[in-house]
């Protein structure tokens, strides 16, 4: 019987941007083949095999996968075998427009508080 489904990359968490590739890997330690592999994202079954190859990820392949690796136990083959891999949270983080907004914006007042202390600094030199 197929036991020890895993996924790899590991860790449990993983946290990747947005528009990446991301190919997960799953295997058994132990099952007679032929194993078959079937995917499930947010318990929905998504793919079948033992590769997951996820291409220009957004954010909704956020979530919990998990793969399930089955085999057949006897030659009529009438006993299916299960193994459920523990679950890989994904996590897809975005760098769009509002992170560019945010960040000139904050640069922008950063170099406006700059300049207001050089001026108050600059005054006070001079009448000293």
């Amino acid at each position: 019987p197929v036991a020890n489904a895993t996924i790899t990359p590991g860790p449990l968490a993983h946290q990747v941007l947005a528009g990446d590739n991301v190919t997960l890997r799953c295997s058994v330690q132990v099952g007679s083949a032929p194993v078959t592999f079937t995917w499930l994202h947010n318990r929905q079954e998504v793919a079948q095999g033992p590769l997951l190859e996820l291409r220009d990820i957004d954010v909704e392949h956020s979530g919990p996968y998990q793969c399930v690796a089955t085999n057949q136990l006897g030659q009529d083959g009438h006993r299916v075998l299960r193994a459920l891999s523990p679950e890989l949270a994904l996590t897809v983080k975005t760098w769009g427009h509002r992170d560019t907004v945010a960040a000139g914006v904050g640069g922008a007042l950063l170099f406006l508080l700059l300049l207001v202390g050089v001026i108050v600094a600059w005054h006070w030199w001079h009448r000293v």
